[in-house]
């Protein structure tokens, strides 16, 4: 075989191991969950629509309304009753409630306050739900032959109210690790339309005339299946399941349509652009993926207590009642704290899901999906035959020149290829909404660079280095006497005792090994090193770096790592670790809550039988602060050591404390949140947590009481606040013993 045929058939090989990795499932999700995330975060937030806005069910509101709850079903209806009359006096031109009505409310004439609203308003979509039914299922114990089916339905709302609102429609997002699309017509459910696509054609209603002006004009069979006109008695539901079968009947209609759109002089700019939303929306994919606009709470997000005081004089808020004039408004629960969305499970992980484990709630979801089809904006991924042929071709281009150039040429070429083509992938995302395939091309070029480096029996060895994980541990044992310093952070799970005896033990192991997958991801993303995993404990480590001689002349203009950044990695591991284990919890029952302790010290490395262990002071007592959170009912605490030279945290003070077998004090803190993204309740709690740690420390019980009385008005179960507002009390009748202000924990 010739050489150039050699060099021939490798660029094939690689241009077609792209393609079918692309074409697999994995291709897809590797796409999806780091392609696309890597896309969004490079844009970064944009502006969202004005024209759409969110209503939000919160905390803040609950307590202004001196309502108990936050959950959405235990809310009046009669405020709704007048949140809708606000909204209709305001001009919003379409309301949809994220609520589910399918039971009567508490009292009967709030139910019928309600409908008599949304009837008059004549506007109100409202979200119902869809049944799931598998034939598989029913017909288990069925011997006989069966014709397998899964079949979707909407469950019956409650008759008073849904046949008050203008219309109904289901809007279901998928179970999966994070959330990228929708769907604007469910085939399982015979096409129903989802709630974006009821609103978007219920906000074009003006423009009903001219659509079937041009559908006429194009095709008057088929705009005889229309009504003439959207009067009061139109289903809207109905419509849009005969427009859907128009179009799908008609692959070349939209095409047409869109020509002739351009060609009429009676719509204005803004107009055909709506027209051509609806023609891409009918004529389209039934699966869209989202045009996210940035962390939660990007879309205008107006609280309900103020929604509801829109037209008193004395609020105290920016918002006029003139602003909802034309806007589409959407009600539902979004919570601002992660603390409101453990109460209230309706948000989703996205990829701009913030670090402390805040994700965009359902309704936010609901309302970017219309408003991405009101723009027509959409991500749209790249065609199939598209990002086929640009796989094919970037593999086979890498495939050729990995034998032609040499291997550091090769790698240099690799790099620019791959830093061009991302920014071109950037351009077309950030200005057309186009995503084209990343992860694959870039993982095209480390296989090859290995596949060459195989090939040719070379080493990179010069280039990169030869120093490995058990090359450093050997260093330290051998050179510095197994002792070194750095963090050290230790896991514990909740009730896992409890859970171990009812559980069965294949299922608890499938379990524990899915946790300790998702465990290891964020210690090893922010450079850790996961030391031990017995039963449900796990310890892991970050190495403060000293002076190396093994280290490769070409990183040898780093400078020696400072202390602080093992503490600020071990920082990041821990809130990422407990925002992925947040994560893991949604998706398998039972769930496993999690404590996180952390210490910053010097410690002992040893090895035996091959397994290297850490042990010292410092691991024991990063335990006992890890234990300390069953007292405060926290999820991740640590000492000053580690918080010390940071302020890239939001942190909360709890004071001195006499760990189990310790005889000096710890200085506990807990850890909150990044500081850049913590929300504003956050903060609040936070500054005002230390005020009242302050008035306890001096002794001024009362006041100290004050202040933790304010966090419970808000944060009724916090822990900390719950902790020291009961020493207040047992205070108050007896004085502390010496020495104050530390206290004693005494149990392990």
């Amino acid at each position: 075989m010739t050489r150039w045929l050699k060099h021939f058939l490798l660029g094939i090989f690689i241009g077609l191991l792209g393609v079918i990795t692309y074409m697999t499932p994995a291709g897809l999700w590797l796409e999806e969950r780091f392609g696309l995330s890597a896309l969004f975060h490079l844009r970064g937030a944009i502006k969202a629509p004005a024209d759409v806005v969110v209503i939000a069910i919160d905390q803040p509101s609950a307590t202004q309304l001196n309502l108990s709850s936050i959950k959405p079903r235990l809310w009046p209806r009669n405020l709704h009753a007048r949140l809708i009359n606000q909204l209709a006096e305001a001009g919003a031109s379409a309301i949809i409630f994220d609520l589910i009505f399918d039971t009567p409310g508490d009292i009967p004439e709030h139910d019928e306050e309600l409908a008599n609203a949304i009837k008059a308003a004549g506007n109100i979509v409202l979200v119902e739900r869809l049944d799931y039914e598998d034939s598989a299922l029913l017909n288990q114990h069925d011997n006989a032959a069966q014709h397998h089916y899964i079949r979707e339905g909407a469950a019956q709302l409650l008759p008073l109210i849904a046949d008050a609102a203008k219309a109904r429609a289901p809007f279901t997002l998928p179970k999966a690790e994070r959330v990228h699309h929708y769907w604007t017509f469910k085939s399982n459910a015979g096409d129903i339309a989802t709630v974006p696509v009821v609103v978007l054609q219920l906000y074009a209603s003006a423009l009903y005339g001219d659509f079937v002006r041009l559908l006429n004009s194009a095709e008057p069979e088929l705009s005889a299946q229309l009504p003439a006109r959207i009067s009061e008695e139109t289903d809207i539901e109905d419509l849009t399941l005969t427009l859907r079968n128009i179009f799908v009947s008609s692959p070349l209609l939209a095409s047409r349509l869109k020509e002739d759109l351009d060609r009429d002089n009676l719509l204005n700019p803004e107009e055909k652009r709506v027209m051509r939303s609806l023609l891409d929306l009918y004529s389209g994919d039934p699966i869209r993926y989202l045009n996210f606009y940035g962390p939660p709470r990007s879309i205008t997000t107006i609280p309900y207590s103020q929604a509801l005081a829109l037209d008193d004089d004395n609020r105290d808020h920016p918002f006029e009642l003139e602003s909802l004039k034309g806007k589409v408004v959407f009600v539902g629960f979004s919570g601002a704290t992660q603390a409101e969305q453990d109460i209230v499970r309706d948000d989703y992980p996205t990829v701009f899901s913030n670090p402390d484990g805040l994700y965009i709630s359902g309704v936010e979801i609901t309302a970017t999906a219309f408003a991405n089809l009101l723009g027509n904006r959409p991500i749209r991924p790249l065609s199939a035959a598209g990002s086929l042929s640009i796989l094919f071709l970037f593999g086979f281009a890498i495939g050729m020149s990995a034998q032609f150039l040499s291997i550091r040429k090769t790698i240099a070429l690799s790099f620019l290829l791959v830093f061009i083509y991302a920014f071109i992938a950037y351009s077309f995302f950030k200005n057309a909404m186009i995503w084209l395939p990343l992860v694959i091309p870039v993982l095209l070029v480390f296989f090859t660079l290995m596949l060459a480096w195989a090939l040719r029996i070379l080493t990179l060895e010069g280039f990169i280095g030869t120093s490995g994980p058990d090359d450093e541990l050997d260093a330290i044992i051998e050179k510095h006497g197994g002792v070194f310093s750095g963090a050290c952070l230790t896991t514990d799970i909740a009730g896992y005792t409890t859970l171990s005896e009812t559980m069965n033990p294949s299922a608890l192991e499938k379990l524990m090994t899915d946790y300790r997958a998702a465990l290891r991801n964020p210690i090893a993303q922010h450079h850790g090193r996961v030391m031990d995993t017995t039963g449900d404990a796990s310890l892991s480590i970050w190495i403060k770096k000293t002076g190396n001689p093994r280290v490769p002349k070409l990183l040898g203009w780093i400078k020696k790592t400072p202390s602080s950044v093992e503490k600020l990695r071990a920082c990041k591991a821990a809130l990422d670790l407990n925002a992925a284990i947040t994560r893991f919890n949604k998706l398998h029952d039972p769930s496993l809550p999690t404590r996180i302790g952390l210490h910053f010290g010097d410690m002992s490395l040893n090895k035996s039988d091959g397994t290297y262990r850490a042990t010292g002071d410092v691991v024991n007592t990063a335990n006992r602060i890890q234990n300390a959170n069953k007292i405060f009912k926290t999820r991740i605490l640590l000492s000053s050591d580690v918080i010390e030279e940071l302020d890239d945290f939001l942190i909360r003070p709890l004071g001195s404390f006499v760990l189990p077998g310790r005889i000096k004090p710890v200085e506990l803190f807990e850890l909150v949140a990044y500081q850049q993204s913590a929300s504003k309740q956050q903060l609040w709690l936070c500054e005002t947590f230390a005020q009242a740690l302050n008035t306890y420390q001096l002794m001024k019980w009362h006041e100290a009481s004050d202040y933790l009385h304010d966090i419970l008005s808000v944060f009724p179960s916090d822990g900390p606040t719950h902790y020291f507002l009961s020493l207040c009390a047992k205070y108050q009748n007896k004085p502390p013993a010496p020495p104050w202000p530390i206290l004693t924990i005494d149990s392990k």
